[in-house]
C-alpha cells in the first residue's frame, strides 16, 4: 500500500535539472533567463494552449524575498511562466528560489533529484 504522496519544497536548482525549462520557440519576450513567457498578449495565449502538465507559474512570495516555481498557471503575484521538457503531472511540489541566490551543492542537488524521482514514480504506481 502507498502513503499519500506529501507536499514537496525544493531549490530551483532540482526544479531546472529534473524537469528541464526551456526557451519556447513561439515566445514573443525574452525574460526571465530567457525561459519565462510573459503573463500578457501573445505569450499568455500561448500558455494558455499548452498542455497543462507541462506549464509552471513564477511567483513572488507574499512573505519574504523569495520567488516559488509552482505547478500550473497561476494569476496572483506571477512574475512569468516557464515551460518544461518533463510534465508535472500534478505532483504537489513547490520549488523556492532563494533571494541570495544560493546553489545546492552537488550531494543537495542529487538528494532533491531523488526525492522528486520517487514521488514521481510513486504517483504512476498504483
Amino acid at each position: 500500500m502507498n502513503t499519500p504522496l506529501s507536499h514537496l519544497v525544493l531549490h530551483e536548482d532540482a526544479f531546472d535539472a529534473f524537469f528541464i525549462p526551456y526557451r519556447h520557440p513561439k515566445s514573443q519576450h525574452c525574460i526571465w533567463g530567457g525561459f519565462g513567457l510573459e503573463t500578457y498578449e501573445k505569450d499568455f495565449e500561448l500558455v494558455c494552449s499548452l498542455d497543462y502538465n507541462y506549464v509552471w507559474t513564477v511567483l513572488d512570495s507574499s512573505f519574504d524575498a523569495n520567488q516559488w516555481i509552482v505547478t500550473g498557471i497561476h494569476h496572483v503575484n506571477r512574475i512569468c511562466y516557464l515551460v518544461t521538457e518533463k510534465p508535472h503531472n500534478g505532483l504537489n511540489v513547490e520549488f523556492r528560489i532563494p533571494h541570495n541566490l544560493r546553489s545546492l551543492t552537488p550531494l543537495g542537488l542529487k538528494r532533491q533529484v531523488n526525492k522528486l524521482e520517487r514521488a514521481m514514480a510513486q504517483m504512476t504506481t498504483p
